[in-house]
């Protein structure tokens, strides 16, 4: 069951650096709510097979990511990190489209 949805731009960033933003900002909401058991779907099989332990961190700018996302994980009892194919990710494709439409539509100023 989704409990809540959040979107935020984040600049120029690569996919797998964005599910990372996002599992981490996940986290840290639902923290407060101090669940005994987490389940956590992602569309991202790098980044769950990385935070899971079974695939190496290679690339340098997701190294720090993937450490804050497991200390975050290491506050649960009880936790489980899971792919879900891309298609069955609508909500989260949804979110990302929001905070990039929002970006998009602010003025800009000149410079």
């Amino acid at each position: 069951m989704r409990l809540r949805g959040l979107h935020r731009f984040l600049g120029i960033a690569t996919n797998n650096e964005a599910e990372y933003e996002a599992l981490i900002e996940g986290l840290k909401a639902v923290s407060e709510w101090k669940p005994d058991r987490l389940e956590v779907f992602l569309d991202s099989k790098l980044v769950v097979e990385q935070v899971n332990g079974r695939w190496k961190v290679k690339e340098a700018r997701l190294q720090p990511l993937q450490t804050k996302a497991k200390e975050l994980l290491a506050r649960f009892p009880e936790f489980e990190i899971k792919h879900v194919e891309r298609e069955r990710n609508k909500g989260a494709d949804a979110l990302a489209n929001i905070a990039m439409d929002e970006h998009a539509k602010k003025p800009r100023t000149a410079g």
